[in-house]
């Protein structure tokens, strides 16, 4: 059985700090590419980060890139987010997931991932 737990959202102030993490299980992930998403209240969904099967390769929406940071640990299976100068319109319940790499190949678009995690809420004060 396929598994994505999300961890580490939370409420902060502007300006912090906050790192997500995605934990994959029941997939061989180390051939699995990984994104992050968001959706605020009321908003559709949009894309956040990717980043390939080895981490070479990553991808950023333009509202994160030079704030956030995706990497990968295929020790651990997992998948990280690290997000600084966090602005209030960064608050949003964060998705992570994942297809095989082979099939990702509009790494933006949600419908190329076929598993889902139930997704982090995180708060950004003003």
């Amino acid at each position: 059985q396929v598994q994505l737990v999300e961890s580490g959202g939370g409420l902060v102030q502007a300006g912090d700090s906050l790192t997500l993490a995605c934990a994959a299980s029941g997939l061989p992930f180390a051939n699995f590419g990984g994104g992050w998403f968001r959706q605020a209240p009321g908003k559709e969904r949009e894309f956040v980060a990717a980043i390939n099967w080895s981490g070479a390769n990553t991808y950023y929406a333009d509202s994160t890139k030079g704030r956030f940071t995706i990497s990968r640990d295929h020790a651990e299976n997992k998948v990280y987010l690290q997000m600084n100068s966090l602005k209030p319109e960064d608050t949003a319940v964060y998705y992570c997931a994942t297809a095989p790499n082979w099939r990702l190949l509009r790494w933006r678009d949600a419908d190329e991932y076929a598993y889902w995690g139930q997704g982090t809420p995180v708060t950004v004060s003003s």
